[in-house]
């Protein structure tokens, strides 16, 4: 179900501060295939792995959320993706992952 900006924000910001760790230790971005770029693209492995997705309503909310967690210090490079990019995910980055 897709959620609004500030929907996503608080779930992945809660998901993160559960991880307890530095915001520059995690990388966030959007993406509209969740899939080839989370688990594909950045190798995160589906079980045992910090990571969070959220469906936003739109490319602008998620671009939104991608902002503010890069403004936090997440790790990640602003205006990748286009207007089909609705999911905004967040992982910890680890010597698997890449990055």
């Amino acid at each position: 179900m897709a959620k609004t900006a500030q929907e996503a924000y608080d779930e992945i910001l809660a998901h993160i501060r559960g991880q307890a760790g530095a915001f520059s230790t995690w990388y966030c971005g959007i993406t509209s295939d969740i899939d080839d770029r989370l688990f594909g693209t950045h190798n995160v492995p589906r079980k045992d792995h910090w990571f969070i997705y959220r469906q936003c309503a739109g490319s602008e909310a998620a671009r939104k959320v991608e902002k503010a967690f890069l403004n936090h210090g997440c790790d990640g490079g602003g205006g990748g993706g286009d207007n089909t990019a609705v999911y905004v995910y967040a992982y910890l980055k680890t010597s698997i992952t890449d990055p």
